[in-house]
C-alpha cells in the first residue's frame, strides 16, 4: 500500500524488529528486492555486530543513537562502510538536539534523524503542556550539519508536507499518520489516500527545488 501511494523507502521499525528480528528485514527484502529498507535498531551498544547483521539480512540503512558511546557510533559507521549500508544518527533524548546532530555528523553518520520520542510527546501532553514537535528545532538542526536530515515524531499531515521547507527532504511517515496514536496498530481512516497526499506534496516540492 505504501509503495502504491508513492513511498520511496520502507522501514523495519523498532517494534517490528523486536517482534520478528532479522526475519522481518529478510521478509521485506524478499518481497521488495529493489526498495531501500531502514532497520530502526536504535543501536546503543554492539554497534558493528548489529549493523552487520541487519546489512546481511537486506537492510540498506541502520540507525544508531546519539546518546550511545562514541565508540559505538564509530563501530556502526565502520560497519556501514564495510557493508555498503547508510548510517542514520538519531538525536532523540539529547539535552541539546543541535549538538547531538553535529556530534553524529562529526563521527561519520550519513544522515540525521531529528527525533522527538513517542513517550516524551505523550507524557508532556498528558500533563497539559504543549506537545513538542520535531519542527521546533528542525531549522537549527539542518543549519548545523551538512548531511540530510529527517524529522520524526508525531507529525501531522500538514507538518509532514512542510518538512522540505525546513530543509529536511526525508519525510518519515510514522505515528500518528500510519500508526495509531495510542497503540502499535495501523492508523484508521483512508491511510492510502493520506500517504499519497503527503508523497505527492513532498515529491512536487523536490521537483520544484
Amino acid at each position: 500500500m505504501a509503495l502504491r501511494a508513492g513511498v520511496d523507502w520502507l522501514e523495519a521499525g523498532t517494534p517490528l524488529i523486536l517482534a520478528e528480528g532479522l526475519h522481518g528485514v529478510r521478509a521485506l527484502r524478499a518481497r521488495f528486492p529493489d526498495v531501500p529498507i531502514v532497520a530502526d535498531l536504535k543501536t546503543m551498544d554492539g554497534g558493528y555486530l548489529e549493523a552487520q547483521m541487519m546489512a546481511r539480512a537486506g537492510a540498506t540503512h541502520v540507525v544508531v543513537m546519539a546518546r550511545a558511546h562514541e565508540e559505538t557510533i564509530r563501530c556502526v559507521v565502520k560497519a556501514g562502510a564495510d557493508f555498503g549500508v547508510g548510517v542514520m544518527g538519531d538525536n532523540m533524548a539529547c539535552e541539546d538536539m543541535v549538538a547531538g546532530a553535529r556530534r553524529l555528523e562529526d563521527l561519520g553518520c550519513d544522515y540525521i534523524v531529528h527525533h522527538i520520542g513517542y513517550d516524551e510527546r505523550r507524557g508532556i501532553a498528558a500533563r497539559g503542556e504543549r506537545m513538542p514537535s520535531p519542527l521546533d528545532k528542525l531549522r537549527e538542526v539542518v543549519q548545523a550539519v551538512s548531511i540530510p536530515v529527517q524529522a520524526v515524531g508525531g507529525l501531522s499531515i500538514e507538518q509532514a508536507v512542510r518538512c522540505p521547507e525546513y530543509g529536511a527532504p526525508l519525510v518519515v511517515l510514522g505515528a500518528p499518520l500510519t500508526i495509531d496514536a495510542d497503540a502499535f496498530r495501523t492508523a484508521g481512516g483512508d491511510l492510502e489516500d493520506s500517504l499519497r497526499l503527503i508523497c505527492n506534496a513532498v515529491h512536487a516540492y523536490d521537483s520544484a527545488s
